[in-house]
Protein backbone atom coordinates (compact mmCIF):
# COMPACT_ATOMS: atom_id res chain seq x y z
CA UNK A 1 0.00 0.00 0.00
CA UNK A 2 1.31 3.48 -0.88
CA UNK A 3 1.70 5.86 1.85
CA UNK A 4 1.88 9.86 1.56
CA UNK A 5 2.53 11.62 4.92
CA UNK A 6 3.89 15.03 5.71
CA UNK A 7 6.25 15.71 8.06
CA UNK A 8 6.56 19.48 9.48
CA UNK A 9 9.52 21.52 11.15
CA UNK A 10 10.31 24.32 12.38
CA UNK A 11 13.01 26.03 10.40
CA UNK A 12 15.27 28.73 12.19
CA UNK A 13 16.37 31.05 9.47
CA UNK A 14 18.83 33.66 9.79
CA UNK A 15 17.58 37.35 9.20
CA UNK A 16 18.63 37.35 5.49
CA UNK A 17 16.86 34.14 5.30
CA UNK A 18 14.08 35.26 6.44
CA UNK A 19 12.90 38.20 4.19
CA UNK A 20 13.91 36.56 1.32
CA UNK A 21 11.33 33.89 2.41
CA UNK A 22 8.98 36.93 2.38
CA UNK A 23 9.66 38.13 -0.46
CA UNK A 24 9.40 35.17 -1.99
CA UNK A 25 6.03 34.40 -0.43
CA UNK A 26 4.44 37.70 -1.58
CA UNK A 27 5.60 36.92 -5.03
CA UNK A 28 3.45 33.92 -5.00
CA UNK A 29 1.27 35.57 -3.93
CA UNK A 30 1.20 38.22 -6.26
CA UNK A 31 1.31 35.90 -9.41
CA UNK A 32 -1.67 33.96 -8.05
CA UNK A 33 -3.46 37.74 -7.70
CA UNK A 34 -2.61 38.75 -11.03
CA UNK A 35 -3.31 35.39 -12.80
CA UNK A 36 -6.74 35.51 -11.01
CA UNK A 37 -7.75 39.13 -12.17
CA UNK A 38 -6.45 37.90 -15.99
CA UNK A 39 -8.83 35.36 -15.85
CA UNK A 40 -11.97 37.32 -14.36
CA UNK A 41 -10.85 40.14 -17.26
CA UNK A 42 -10.72 37.58 -20.09
CA UNK A 43 -13.98 35.98 -18.75
CA UNK A 44 -15.88 38.98 -19.09
CA UNK A 45 -14.42 39.45 -22.23
CA UNK A 46 -16.24 36.24 -23.68
CA UNK A 47 -13.21 34.36 -23.56
CA UNK A 48 -12.38 31.02 -23.18
CA UNK A 49 -10.59 29.65 -19.76
CA UNK A 50 -7.21 29.94 -19.67
CA UNK A 51 -4.62 26.58 -18.96
CA UNK A 52 -1.74 26.44 -17.10
CA UNK A 53 0.63 25.90 -20.07
CA UNK A 54 -0.58 29.83 -21.36
CA UNK A 55 -0.62 30.92 -18.55
CA UNK A 56 3.17 29.62 -17.83
CA UNK A 57 4.53 31.63 -20.77
CA UNK A 58 2.50 34.86 -19.43
CA UNK A 59 4.58 34.12 -16.57
CA UNK A 60 7.88 34.41 -17.94
CA UNK A 61 6.73 37.60 -20.02
CA UNK A 62 6.34 39.01 -16.19
CA UNK A 63 9.54 38.15 -15.21
CA UNK A 64 11.38 39.57 -18.01
CA UNK A 65 9.46 42.84 -18.47
CA UNK A 66 9.42 46.31 -17.27
CA UNK A 67 7.21 46.53 -14.92
CA UNK A 68 7.61 43.60 -12.31
CA UNK A 69 11.59 42.50 -13.48
CA UNK A 70 12.13 41.49 -9.30
CA UNK A 71 9.95 37.94 -9.81
CA UNK A 72 13.24 37.39 -11.37
CA UNK A 73 15.00 37.56 -7.91
CA UNK A 74 12.12 34.54 -6.49
CA UNK A 75 12.35 30.88 -7.72
CA UNK A 76 10.93 30.07 -10.60
CA UNK A 77 9.04 27.11 -9.51
CA UNK A 78 7.28 28.20 -6.26
CA UNK A 79 5.70 31.07 -9.11
CA UNK A 80 4.77 28.01 -11.63
CA UNK A 81 2.82 26.52 -8.91
CA UNK A 82 1.01 29.23 -7.43
CA UNK A 83 -0.45 29.39 -10.82
CA UNK A 84 -1.12 25.54 -10.18
CA UNK A 85 -2.58 26.30 -7.44
CA UNK A 86 -5.43 28.86 -9.46
CA UNK A 87 -5.63 25.88 -11.92
CA UNK A 88 -6.89 23.58 -9.20
CA UNK A 89 -9.07 26.26 -7.04
CA UNK A 90 -11.05 26.76 -10.54
CA UNK A 91 -11.35 22.75 -10.81
CA UNK A 92 -12.64 22.46 -7.91
CA UNK A 93 -15.10 25.56 -8.19
CA UNK A 94 -16.28 23.75 -11.26
CA UNK A 95 -16.74 20.71 -9.56
CA UNK A 96 -18.70 22.01 -6.90
CA UNK A 97 -15.91 21.04 -4.43
CA UNK A 98 -15.01 24.60 -3.21
CA UNK A 99 -16.34 28.30 -3.54
CA UNK A 100 -15.10 30.53 -6.51
CA UNK A 101 -11.10 31.42 -6.05
CA UNK A 102 -10.43 34.65 -4.28
CA UNK A 103 -7.77 37.29 -4.15
CA UNK A 104 -5.11 36.28 -1.52
CA UNK A 105 -4.22 38.89 1.53
CA UNK A 106 -0.89 39.80 2.65
CA UNK A 107 0.12 38.25 5.73
CA UNK A 108 -2.84 35.98 6.21
CA UNK A 109 -1.58 32.94 3.97
CA UNK A 110 2.70 33.24 3.49
CA UNK A 111 3.57 30.18 1.79
CA UNK A 112 5.13 28.81 -1.11
CA UNK A 113 6.21 25.80 -2.49
CA UNK A 114 9.26 23.61 -4.19
CA UNK A 115 7.41 20.93 -6.07
CA UNK A 116 10.04 18.50 -7.29
CA UNK A 117 12.36 16.52 -4.88
CA UNK A 118 15.23 17.88 -7.17
CA UNK A 119 15.10 21.43 -6.42
CA UNK A 120 15.80 20.49 -3.21
CA UNK A 121 17.58 18.78 -0.11
CA UNK A 122 17.71 17.08 2.89
CA UNK A 123 20.53 16.54 5.43
CA UNK A 124 18.69 15.13 8.69
CA UNK A 125 22.26 14.27 10.11
CA UNK A 126 23.08 18.02 10.31
CA UNK A 127 19.57 18.97 10.74
CA UNK A 128 19.31 20.79 7.61
CA UNK A 129 17.68 21.68 4.44
CA UNK A 130 19.03 23.43 1.26
CA UNK A 131 16.33 25.12 -1.03
CA UNK A 132 16.88 27.15 -4.18
CA UNK A 133 18.24 30.79 -3.83
CA UNK A 134 18.02 30.53 0.40
CA UNK A 135 20.64 28.34 0.99
CA UNK A 136 21.29 25.89 3.99
CA UNK A 137 18.71 26.85 6.45
CA UNK A 138 18.31 24.62 9.83
CA UNK A 139 15.34 23.08 11.24
CA UNK A 140 14.56 21.47 14.95
CA UNK A 141 14.82 17.40 13.68
CA UNK A 142 12.09 16.52 15.80
CA UNK A 143 11.62 13.18 14.03
CA UNK A 144 12.97 11.22 11.15
CA UNK A 145 11.59 11.37 7.65
CA UNK A 146 10.44 7.97 6.35
CA UNK A 147 10.12 7.44 2.32
CA UNK A 148 11.25 9.55 -0.38
CA UNK A 149 10.77 13.10 -0.22
CA UNK A 150 8.42 14.58 -3.17
CA UNK A 151 7.88 18.33 -2.07
CA UNK A 152 8.45 20.48 0.08
CA UNK A 153 6.15 23.53 1.67
CA UNK A 154 7.23 26.96 3.38
CA UNK A 155 4.88 28.55 5.37
CA UNK A 156 5.00 31.23 8.19
CA UNK A 157 2.65 30.99 10.90
CA UNK A 158 2.83 33.39 14.15
CA UNK A 159 6.12 34.91 13.18
CA UNK A 160 7.87 31.40 12.62
CA UNK A 161 8.76 29.43 9.77
CA UNK A 162 8.33 25.88 9.02
CA UNK A 163 8.83 23.35 6.36
CA UNK A 164 6.46 20.88 5.66
CA UNK A 165 7.71 17.96 3.74
CA UNK A 166 5.56 15.48 1.54
CA UNK A 167 6.66 11.81 1.41
CA UNK A 168 5.81 8.77 -0.31
CA UNK A 169 6.45 5.36 0.26
CA UNK A 170 4.95 1.64 0.34
CA UNK A 171 4.14 -0.29 3.39
CA UNK A 172 1.98 -3.28 4.29
CA UNK A 173 -1.34 -3.56 4.49
CA UNK A 174 -2.14 -3.32 8.14
CA UNK A 175 -4.47 -6.24 9.96
CA UNK A 176 -6.45 -4.40 12.51
CA UNK A 177 -5.61 -6.15 16.45
CA UNK A 178 -8.81 -5.01 17.68
CA UNK A 179 -12.23 -6.87 16.76
CA UNK A 180 -14.69 -4.51 17.82
CA UNK A 181 -16.92 -2.37 16.39
CA UNK A 182 -17.49 1.16 17.46
CA UNK A 183 -20.18 4.06 16.79
CA UNK A 184 -19.66 7.68 17.84
CA UNK A 185 -22.11 10.46 18.10
CA UNK A 186 -20.43 13.98 18.31
CA UNK A 187 -21.69 16.78 20.58
CA UNK A 188 -21.13 19.58 22.33
CA UNK A 189 -21.63 19.06 25.97
CA UNK A 190 -19.90 15.60 24.78
CA UNK A 191 -17.19 16.14 22.51
CA UNK A 192 -17.93 12.26 21.40
CA UNK A 193 -19.66 9.47 22.76
CA UNK A 194 -19.51 6.08 22.17
CA UNK A 195 -21.77 3.53 21.42
CA UNK A 196 -20.58 1.62 24.56
CA UNK A 197 -21.50 4.24 27.59
CA UNK A 198 -18.18 5.89 27.36
CA UNK A 199 -17.40 9.56 26.34
CA UNK A 200 -14.56 12.03 25.52
CA UNK A 201 -14.90 15.11 27.26
CA UNK A 202 -14.76 18.55 24.80
CA UNK A 203 -11.75 20.50 25.44
CA UNK A 204 -13.36 23.58 24.60
CA UNK A 205 -9.71 25.15 23.63
CA UNK A 206 -11.40 28.58 22.13
CA UNK A 207 -14.19 29.09 24.99
CA UNK A 208 -11.08 29.16 27.67
CA UNK A 209 -9.27 31.72 26.05
CA UNK A 210 -11.80 33.56 24.85
CA UNK A 211 -12.10 36.66 27.35
CA UNK A 212 -8.21 36.79 27.15
CA UNK A 213 -8.50 37.20 23.16
CA UNK A 214 -10.93 39.72 23.09
CA UNK A 215 -9.32 42.11 25.92
CA UNK A 216 -5.84 41.53 23.71
CA UNK A 217 -7.91 42.40 20.20
CA UNK A 218 -9.40 45.68 22.46
CA UNK A 219 -5.75 46.75 23.10
CA UNK A 220 -4.99 46.25 19.37
CA UNK A 221 -8.11 47.66 18.20
CA UNK A 222 -6.89 50.77 19.91
CA UNK A 223 -3.38 51.08 18.47
CA UNK A 224 -2.68 53.15 15.40
CA UNK A 225 -2.84 50.75 11.90
CA UNK A 226 0.86 49.68 10.84
CA UNK A 227 2.48 51.53 14.21
CA UNK A 228 5.01 49.27 16.03
CA UNK A 229 2.46 49.08 18.83
CA UNK A 230 0.18 47.86 16.65
CA UNK A 231 2.11 45.48 15.67
CA UNK A 232 3.33 43.85 19.28
CA UNK A 233 -0.48 43.37 20.05
CA UNK A 234 -1.17 41.98 16.52
CA UNK A 235 1.71 38.85 17.49
CA UNK A 236 0.01 38.76 21.04
CA UNK A 237 -3.25 37.97 19.49
CA UNK A 238 -1.70 35.75 16.84
CA UNK A 239 0.07 33.72 19.79
CA UNK A 240 -3.34 33.33 21.57
CA UNK A 241 -4.85 32.25 18.43
CA UNK A 242 -1.64 29.76 17.69
CA UNK A 243 -2.12 28.25 21.19
CA UNK A 244 -6.13 27.44 20.74
CA UNK A 245 -5.46 25.65 17.30
CA UNK A 246 -2.31 24.05 18.33
CA UNK A 247 -4.45 22.85 21.88
CA UNK A 248 -7.14 21.66 19.74
CA UNK A 249 -4.55 19.78 17.17
CA UNK A 250 -3.62 17.77 19.69
CA UNK A 251 -6.73 16.46 21.66
CA UNK A 252 -7.83 15.30 18.26
CA UNK A 253 -5.19 13.73 17.46
CA UNK A 254 -4.69 11.88 20.33
CA UNK A 255 -8.13 10.88 20.79
CA UNK A 256 -8.04 9.89 17.07
CA UNK A 257 -5.26 7.76 17.84
CA UNK A 258 -6.53 5.89 20.51
CA UNK A 259 -10.11 4.87 19.02
CA UNK A 260 -8.47 3.80 15.07
CA UNK A 261 -6.50 1.79 17.28
CA UNK A 262 -8.78 0.06 19.85
CA UNK A 263 -11.40 -0.52 16.75
CA UNK A 264 -11.74 -2.16 13.83
CA UNK A 265 -14.69 -0.53 12.33
CA UNK A 266 -15.59 2.84 13.71
CA UNK A 267 -18.82 4.75 12.11
CA UNK A 268 -19.52 8.23 12.15
CA UNK A 269 -22.43 10.61 11.34
CA UNK A 270 -21.62 12.38 7.69
CA UNK A 271 -22.51 15.99 9.09
CA UNK A 272 -22.26 19.10 6.76
CA UNK A 273 -20.10 21.25 8.95
CA UNK A 274 -20.56 24.03 7.05
CA UNK A 275 -23.72 24.35 6.46
CA UNK A 276 -24.72 23.79 10.23
CA UNK A 277 -22.49 26.84 11.02
CA UNK A 278 -23.87 28.96 8.45
CA UNK A 279 -25.42 32.34 10.43
CA UNK A 280 -28.85 33.10 10.64
CA UNK A 281 -28.32 36.91 10.52
CA UNK A 282 -30.55 36.97 7.02
CA UNK A 283 -31.26 40.76 5.15
CA UNK A 284 -33.28 43.50 5.03
CA UNK A 285 -35.66 41.81 3.76
CA UNK A 286 -36.02 38.97 5.66
CA UNK A 287 -34.13 39.35 8.70
CA UNK A 288 -33.09 36.07 10.98
CA UNK A 289 -34.34 35.19 14.26
CA UNK A 290 -32.15 34.30 17.37
CA UNK A 291 -28.86 35.35 15.63
CA UNK A 292 -26.92 35.71 18.73
CA UNK A 293 -27.81 32.57 20.38
CA UNK A 294 -27.12 30.92 16.78
CA UNK A 295 -24.01 32.40 16.27
CA UNK A 296 -23.48 31.01 20.21
CA UNK A 297 -24.14 27.96 18.85
CA UNK A 298 -21.87 27.94 15.40
CA UNK A 299 -19.03 29.04 17.63
CA UNK A 300 -19.03 25.96 19.94
CA UNK A 301 -19.47 23.83 16.95
CA UNK A 302 -16.72 25.30 15.26
CA UNK A 303 -14.66 24.72 18.13
CA UNK A 304 -15.57 21.38 18.79
CA UNK A 305 -13.38 20.53 15.30
CA UNK A 306 -15.82 17.93 13.90
CA UNK A 307 -14.62 18.00 10.22
CA UNK A 308 -11.12 17.72 11.59
CA UNK A 309 -12.01 14.61 14.07
CA UNK A 310 -13.37 12.76 10.90
CA UNK A 311 -10.40 13.98 8.69
CA UNK A 312 -7.89 12.10 11.47
CA UNK A 313 -9.99 9.27 11.88
CA UNK A 314 -10.79 8.48 7.81
CA UNK A 315 -6.20 7.49 7.23
CA UNK A 316 -5.44 6.91 10.88
CA UNK A 317 -8.55 3.90 10.94
CA UNK A 318 -7.16 2.92 7.26
CA UNK A 319 -3.51 3.10 8.41
CA UNK A 320 -4.57 0.80 11.46
CA UNK A 321 -6.49 -1.91 9.07
CA UNK A 322 -9.99 -0.68 9.91
CA UNK A 323 -12.98 0.90 8.29
CA UNK A 324 -14.91 4.19 8.65
CA UNK A 325 -18.18 4.73 7.69
CA UNK A 326 -19.83 7.73 7.23
CA UNK A 327 -23.77 6.59 7.94
CA UNK A 328 -27.31 9.68 7.17
CA UNK A 329 -27.58 11.44 10.54
CA UNK A 330 -31.36 11.76 10.31
CA UNK A 331 -33.07 10.82 13.48
CA UNK A 332 -30.22 9.25 15.32
CA UNK A 333 -31.14 10.84 18.37
CA UNK A 334 -34.91 10.08 18.34
CA UNK A 335 -35.33 6.74 17.29
CA UNK A 336 -35.43 4.20 19.70
CA UNK A 337 -32.57 1.60 19.48
CA UNK A 338 -34.95 -1.02 21.28
CA UNK A 339 -38.17 -1.06 19.07
CA UNK A 340 -37.36 1.48 16.42
CA UNK A 341 -39.96 4.21 17.25
CA UNK A 342 -39.07 7.14 15.53
CA UNK A 343 -40.29 10.70 17.41
CA UNK A 344 -39.13 14.01 18.53
CA UNK A 345 -41.12 13.69 21.89
CA UNK A 346 -38.50 10.50 22.68
CA UNK A 347 -36.06 12.75 23.83
CA UNK A 348 -37.23 14.79 27.18
CA UNK A 349 -34.11 17.00 27.55
CA UNK A 350 -30.99 17.65 25.61
CA UNK A 351 -29.28 14.53 27.53
CA UNK A 352 -32.22 12.26 28.21
CA UNK A 353 -33.45 10.04 25.98
CA UNK A 354 -37.21 8.27 26.65
CA UNK A 355 -39.05 6.21 23.80
CA UNK A 356 -43.20 7.10 24.47
CA UNK A 357 -43.92 3.72 22.98
CA UNK A 358 -41.93 1.44 24.96
CA UNK A 359 -40.76 3.35 27.99
CA UNK A 360 -36.92 2.86 27.05
CA UNK A 361 -34.34 5.22 28.93
CA UNK A 362 -30.96 6.34 28.35
CA UNK A 363 -28.43 8.54 27.61
CA UNK A 364 -29.19 10.96 24.28
CA UNK A 365 -25.79 10.85 22.76
CA UNK A 366 -25.21 7.23 24.01
CA UNK A 367 -28.69 6.13 22.16
CA UNK A 368 -27.32 8.73 18.84
CA UNK A 369 -24.08 6.34 19.21
CA UNK A 370 -26.10 3.17 19.40
CA UNK A 371 -27.90 4.08 16.23
CA UNK A 372 -24.93 5.25 14.26
CA UNK A 373 -22.84 1.65 14.62
CA UNK A 374 -26.66 0.27 13.54
CA UNK A 375 -26.82 2.03 10.61
CA UNK A 376 -22.96 1.22 9.86
CA UNK A 377 -23.49 -2.82 10.30
CA UNK A 378 -26.87 -1.97 7.48
CA UNK A 379 -24.39 -0.23 5.38
CA UNK A 380 -21.32 -3.10 5.46
CA UNK A 381 -23.91 -5.43 5.24
CA UNK A 382 -25.30 -4.43 2.09
CA UNK A 383 -21.52 -3.80 0.78
CA UNK A 384 -22.40 -0.15 -0.41
CA UNK A 385 -19.57 2.58 -1.06
CA UNK A 386 -18.64 4.30 1.83
CA UNK A 387 -17.71 7.75 2.30
CA UNK A 388 -14.20 7.71 2.97
CA UNK A 389 -13.17 6.65 0.14
CA UNK A 390 -12.77 2.99 0.40
CA UNK A 391 -15.83 0.84 -0.79
CA UNK A 392 -16.30 -2.03 2.04
CA UNK A 393 -15.83 -4.43 -1.51
CA UNK A 394 -12.37 -3.00 -0.88
CA UNK A 395 -12.00 -4.68 2.66
CA UNK A 396 -9.56 -7.64 3.48
CA UNK A 397 -11.29 -10.56 4.62
CA UNK A 398 -9.64 -10.65 7.42
CA UNK A 399 -11.24 -7.30 8.22
CA UNK A 400 -14.44 -8.68 7.40
CA UNK A 401 -13.60 -11.34 9.77
CA UNK A 402 -12.33 -9.08 12.44
CA UNK A 403 -15.60 -6.92 12.54
CA UNK A 404 -17.83 -9.96 12.23
CA UNK A 405 -16.45 -11.65 15.44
Amino acid sequence: MQRLQAYKYELMPNGEQQRDMRRFSGACRFVFNKALALQKANHEAGETFIGYVAMAKRLTAWRHGLETPWLKDAPVHPLQHALKDLERAYKNFFGKRADFPRFKKKGVSETFRYPDAKQFKIDQVNRRIFLPKLGWLRYRNSRDVLGVARNITISQSCGKWFASIQTEREVTASVPTATTAIGIDVGIARFATLSDATYLAPLNSFKKHQQRLARYQRRMSRKVRFSSNWKKAKARVQRIHTGIANARKDFLHKATTAISKNHALVCIEDLQVRNMSKSSKGNREQPGRMVKQKSGLNRSILDQGWGEFRRQLDYKVLWNGGVLLAVPPHNTSRTCPCCGHISKDNRCTQAQFRCVDCGYTNNADVVGAINVLERGYRLLACGEPVQSGRSVKQEPTEVIQAIAA
